[in-house]
């Protein structure tokens, strides 16, 4: 399985690559207002559009990934809980309790 993943990751970057050599002409970007470049190599423009739409995708998945974690651990701390729930059960002391400390003798 490992192989074939590299083999399908092989190709696409060699599709890829093929694409890019194929568009390697001049065009001019024309931002807002007067702002403009000229001769720019189209695939310069593509991989920036590019990298700026992974960015983007990343920072909008961020808040879903982040909220995810908080759920994760939230469940994890009840999953404690419980198994100390479990392990003493109501009635009995659990190591942690104060009353199982030993008093201090007097001096």
């Amino acid at each position: 399985m490992r192989y074939v993943v590299w083999l399908v990751r092989l190709l696409v970057f060699v599709l890829v690559l093929m694409f890019a050599l194929n568009n390697t002409g001049a065009v001019d970007v024309r931002f807002y207002g007067d702002y403009y470049l000229t001769g720019v190599p189209l695939i310069v423009v593509m991989l920036v559009v590019f990298v700026l739409g992974a960015v983007f995708g990343l920072l909008l998945a961020m808040g879903s990934v982040m909220r995810r974690n908080r759920e994760i651990k939230r469940l994890k701390r009840e999953i404690t809980r419980l198994e100390d729930e479990i392990r003493y059960p109501a009635g009995t002391t659990s190591p942690e309790a104060p009353e199982t400390v030993a008093p201090l003798a007097p001096l």
